[in-house]
């Protein structure tokens, strides 16, 4: 069956102009980022969690949080801290001496969309209890097990980790963002207007309510439709390989510095994320140029270079593109 036949035209229509009328809300707040904000979109509307990194001042947070206000969506900021503790994240157990019984305070995380600002500024035992929420989408409390309300979502921010007071983020948990976009500073004329709006103490402006939790779920639905070929598949299939055995794939340069390519989650991320470029770009099917758009983002944290090539200068972007261009679409 076609997907001419599977995507109702007039409601597809209504949902891009939505989609379009989300950045022109979050633009009123925050110049210049569209590529930040098309990220946080591709994470909202395939599932997936987004990590940003940056040094402070770009952004970051005012971006999630005016994202926040265009949607229809219980929203939570977490301030990540060396001292917060993982029942500060999911909740705990407290006791009622009325009811002579033990209840269950539900913590923060039990809302639609999460901002773990500076998520690398608390110790692994807190981000670890990120882990349970962001896989399957439930916490556990005691002996219990508590489903979240979806969707579900947590877009995170971190300093680079070479900043004081950091804390790498465990493989695990790296590996269950969707995502990881590197934010980088504002062109000229971007930041000339940044500074006019913010140096005018009395400016100030808001951000109206675009889409509703029926809307975000038709809107995957749709992009659950739009058709990926045989071939772009197995092309993705080799992308990944390529990252895990390079000396195949004629990367011998790189093949010293490789400790571990990336997970199968990669494959299902640049799938799902593929999808979703070509469906902002209003098609119904996916082009190569999709995917290799959102290969950097899918792929630059789920490389694991070793000793050597932090010595030699190598970084995972220059083997990213290696691929891109070595890889043939067969």
């Amino acid at each position: 069956m076609p997907v001419e036949e599977l995507i109702f035209p007039d409601r597809l229509k209504a949902h891009q102009q939505k989609i379009k009328q989300v950045f022109n809300e979050v633009s009123k707040v925050v110049v210049g980022q569209t590529y930040m904000v098309n990220r946080l979109l591709i994470g909202l509307f395939t599932g997936g969690h987004i990590l940003l990194e940056g040094v402070p001042g770009l952004a970051k947070t005012l971006t999630i949080n005016s994202l926040s206000k265009a949607l229809h969506l219980d929203f939570q900021r977490i301030q990540f801290t060396p001292d917060l503790l993982p029942s500060d994240l999911i909740g705990t157990m407290i006791y009622n001496q009325n009811a002579s019984a033990f209840e269950v305070k539900k913590g923060p995380i039990f809302a639609n969309l999460i901002l773990a600002d500076e998520v690398n500024r608390s110790p692994a035992k807190v981000q670890s209890a990120l882990l349970e929420a962001m896989q399957e989408k439930q916490v556990t409390i005691g002996e219990s097990t508590y489903m979240l309300d979806l969707p579900f979502l947590v877009l995170a921010t971190q300093n680079p980790v070479e900043h004081e007071g950091t804390y790498p983020l465990p493989e695990a948990q790296v590996d269950r963002f969707m995502m990881k976009v590197y934010i980088d500073y504002p062109k000229k004329e971007d930041e000339l207007e940044i500074m006019r709006r913010m140096a005018n103490m009395s400016y100030s402006d808001t951000v109206s309510k675009v889409l509703s939790k029926e809307d975000i779920f038709s809107i995957r639905n749709e992009i659950n439709q739009v058709q990926i070929s045989e071939t772009l598949e197995k092309y993705i299939i080799e992308l990944v390989f390529a990252t895990r055995r390079p000396a195949e794939y004629d990367l011998n340069d790189f093949a010293p510095y490789i400790q571990f390519g990336v997970s199968p989650r990669a494959s299902i991320a640049l799938n799902r994320a593929a999808k979703a470029v070509a469906y902002f770009d209003e098609r119904d099917y996916v082009l190569p140029e999709d995917i290799k758009e959102v290969a950097h983002d899918v792929m630059n944290h789920r490389i694991i270079l070793n000793y050597e090539a932090e010595a030699d200068g190598i970084k995972t972007k220059d083997f990213i593109e290696a691929i891109l261009r070595k890889v043939p679409i067969s």
